[in-house]
């Protein structure tokens, strides 16, 4: 597969011309790569209005996923996330609704985000046995929403989400599709699930619209994303696609994060699926020696491996510190799990050490303590209003029945305990407590 992107900025940087356009380096080195730095020169195509070498690259892409339409983000998914529900919001338009979405409580703060800039009325799936990070809705549940709730535009649902649980997303997709509404989903930790030998994207099982976080599961810079439209999606809103990200994003993409965009699409097309599959299935080896000696493991995404450590004694933040000092850094912990993320990249030697590590981590008496559960919370004001109101820092003992202006959390796992506009109640101080926030933003 080509790799038209990198060629030409490879060209180009081999012609050594005299660079008098931004950015402001020249092509000249400081920290390494500049010369390779380029923005949107003669022949160089436009990120979102893409006629040339990028739209080929997008097509290659396409191609390797099985989507009617790919689309490079060089900001992450984020902003495929932005560009998703203005394109549900345009399909209400087209079909003389005012637009609902529908979403699983674990979305990422970017989408309240969105919702706000964006006005959109949102109602909130909270399935049973649903926490902070996970939100395992049913396709009962989904049927039972769409007897409750008017007419929606859309659902949105995180998959995989932080912890590496999969939905059904098949059976979601068929809801979706005989209520006349788009399944969006938010794929940032999936990009890979297509490539597997049975592939479980979203695309292959039914959504509509999707984005990938390439740089969190391929070997992509970070900032590099997908936004993907299906068959089943409306020919409009495929028409549209860079028009919904170019409403968000900067005018100055990084063409680094574009060649590698570009250049893993080679690195796909070529023996990819043959590694994934060796390595998948030496990682499901890794997890049932893990189980068999008591650890607790959730989830079923096949890279992710994500430890439920109290029954071993342990919290996630204490695990995270026992495997720092033998040089190994997770990508989240919070005080009931620990995950981590694995890839073929890494080879064979990455699942031995992790056993070693394990095997040699003492076991103590269990902490039978659990996380509070997920406050249901009262909605004062629409995520518009509330973001876009005067608002203080406060603590959150004395936030308790004030209005939250802002959502509370960090990256990772980015998800809100409680969503801009609803009321703070005690329930909802304890949760902020628990996860160890210990001030928040309310209206003034």
């Amino acid at each position: 597969m080509d790799t038209p992107i990198c060629d030409f900025v490879r060209s180009y940087a081999a012609r050594g011309s005299l660079r008098l356009h931004m950015p402001g380096h020249k092509g000249r080195t400081v920290l390494g790569p500049e010369a390779l730095d380029i923005t949107e020169v003669e022949g160089a195509d436009v990120l979102y209005h893409a006629r040339g070498i990028i739209r080929r690259s997008e097509e290659n892409a396409a191609e390797l996923f099985g989507s009617v339409a790919t689309f490079y983000s060089a900001e992450g998914s984020s902003l495929c996330i932005r560009a998703m529900l203005y394109l549900a919001l345009l399909r209400a338009g087209e079909k003389g609704e005012r637009p609902l979405i529908l979403a699983g409580r674990n979305a990422h703060k970017t989408f309240l985000s969105a919702v706000a800039l964006l006005d959109l009325e949102v109602e909130w799936l909270y399935p049973e046995g649903g926490s902070l990070l996970a939100c395992p809705v049913t396709e009962k549940d989904l049927e039972e929403a769409f007897r409750r709730e008017r007419k929606p535009t859309a659902v949105y649902i995180t998959a995989p989400d932080y912890l590496g649980d999969l939905p059904d997303i098949r059976a979601l997709a068929e809801v979706c599709h005989q209520n006349g509404a788009l399944l969006l989903v938010d794929n940032a930790h999936g990009a890979y699930l297509h490539f597997l030998p049975t592939p479980l994207h979203p695309m292959d099982l039914g959504a509509d619209l999707c984005c990938d976080s390439a740089h969190k599961t391929l070997p992509v810079l970070t900032g590099g994303a997908y936004l993907h439209l299906s068959k089943t999606a409306p020919q409009t809103l495929t028409e549209q696609g860079e028009t919904g990200l170019s409403l968000f994003a900067s005018t100055s993409p990084s063409y680094l994060i574009l060649q590698s965009l570009d250049a893993v699409n080679a690195y796909l097309a070529k023996g990819f699926r043959e590694a994934l599959a060796e390595y998948t299935t030496a990682a499901e080896k890794l997890k049932e020696k893990l189980s068999s000696r008591g650890w607790s493991l959730v989830g079923e995404e096949p890279l992710k491996l994500t430890v439920a450590p109290k029954v071993m004694g342990y919290r996630g933040t204490q695990l995270a510190g026992f495997l720092r000092k033998e040089g190994v850094e997770p990508e989240f912990a919070d005080p009931d799990f620990l995950v981590l993320m694995l890839t073929p990249g890494l080879g064979g030697e990455s699942l031995e050490r992790l056993e070693d590590i394990f095997s040699r981590i003492p076991r103590r008496p269990t902490i039978w303590e659990s996380p509070p559960a997920l406050p249901k919370a009262r909605k004062v004001l629409s995520p518009r209003q509330a973001m876009f109101s005067p608002q203080e820092e406060a603590q959150v003992e004395r936030c308790v029945g004030r209005i939250l202006a802002a959502p509370t959390v960090s990256c990772p796992p980015a998800v809100p305990i409680l969503l801009c506009g609803e009321e703070i109640s005690e329930e909802a101080a304890e949760c902020f407590r628990y996860y160890g926030i210990e001030s928040c933003s309310v209206i003034k």
